[in-house]
């Protein structure tokens, strides 16, 4: 039985969810962002600039960029409100509507993510570990879709584009969220912040709104590099989870607390691991790490408890 994305309709589209033109902070034109992800053989990608008074709260317009192959989502990063360490919030959100209203008076974050998801937008928790979120802060986004696990503009700028933790603690709550990797790039010379984190999406036509509605239902993996090919569950009596992908260095398989699970190796591309060893942890998170460092992570893995099956 093939699991989480493996096992939707469609095919894989490559993307970028998180990225800033001179609409905002960044130093690149929409038409030159546009330009690095085309020609890097993306298939889609969604401009976020800062939604902002200071910049004209832009919903930034690149749909006259798109060509043959390549699609724009219209998205931006959302600041209101403060975290519980005083900080302004950043939202992310894919697929919003280009009449988003702008901030209202005294909206707070919760409040600006609640307006985007019921907007029809995938909603994420932007670069947790780069400014110091909270777990409070995080749940009182309450029902948003995702958790931004690497951020590539952070590793330049702080040391600190890594996120991962922040899933696995809510997840270990019995929190559902999905977990996407992003640049955040802004161009800026002193960062390399492009074409480093994406997301590989499961959807049966790469056009924006089959793109969204795929992200929302968590249909996807995220990757600084390694491909997953496939996680599959054996039968009823089968308590063997297989995971292929392209060369890597190891395959872990991770639950609840510390326990893993992982497969060492030169090249090795196919891994299996008995679940039945995670009998108290309600979710499973597969990670390939390549030779070079670069990893995949697949979305948690939910116990179903109807079933007693992970799906």
């Amino acid at each position: 039985m093939h699991i989480g994305p493996f096992a939707a309709a469609g095919r894989f589209l490559r993307g970028n969810l998180h990225t800033h033109s001179t609409r905002s902070d960044g130093l690149l034109s929409p038409a030159d962002v546009c330009a690095v992800y085309r020609d890097a053989g993306y298939d889609f990608l969604s401009l976020t600039d800062h939604f902002m008074e200071v910049y004209g709260y832009p919903i930034t317009d690149i749909r006259e960029f798109q060509t043959d192959g390549f699609v724009t989502i219209p998205g931006a990063e959302l600041h209101t409100g403060t975290t519980e360490l005083g900080h302004i919030w950043h939202i992310l959100a894919v697929g919003l509507p280009f009449d988003f209203e702008p901030n209202k008076p005294g909206e707070t974050g919760p409040e600006i993510a609640a307006r985007a998801v019921a907007a029809g937008a995938f909603v994420a928790c932007a670069h947790p570990a780069w400014y110091g979120l909270t777990e409070g802060d995080v749940t009182s986004l309450g029902d948003i879709h995702a958790i931004e696990i690497y951020n590539a503009t952070s590793a330049d700028h702080n040391d600190k584009p890594d996120s991962v933790y922040m899933l696995d603690l809510l997840s270990m709550r019995g929190k559902c969220y999905s977990a996407c990797a992003t640049d955040d790039a802004h161009f800026k010379q002193e960062r390399h912040d492009a074409i480093r984190g994406w997301v590989q999406v499961k959807a049966e036509a790469n056009e924006p709104q089959a793109i969204v509605d795929a992200l929302r239902a968590g249909n996807y993996y995220s990757s600084t590099g390694p491909e997953i090919y496939d996680i599959s569950l054996g039968g009823p009596q089968d308590a063997t989870l297989t995971v292929k992908c392209s060369p890597a260095e190891r395959i872990f398989l991770t639950g609840f607390g510390a326990k893993a699970l992982s497969t060492p190796g030169h090249g090795v591309t196919e891994a299996s691991f008995d679940v039945s060893q995670f009998r108290n942890s309600p979710f499973l998170r597969v990670t390939v790490r390549d030779a070079k460092g670069g990893r995949a992570w697949s979305n948690p893995i939910w116990l179903n408890e109807t079933t007693g099956k992970y799906a």
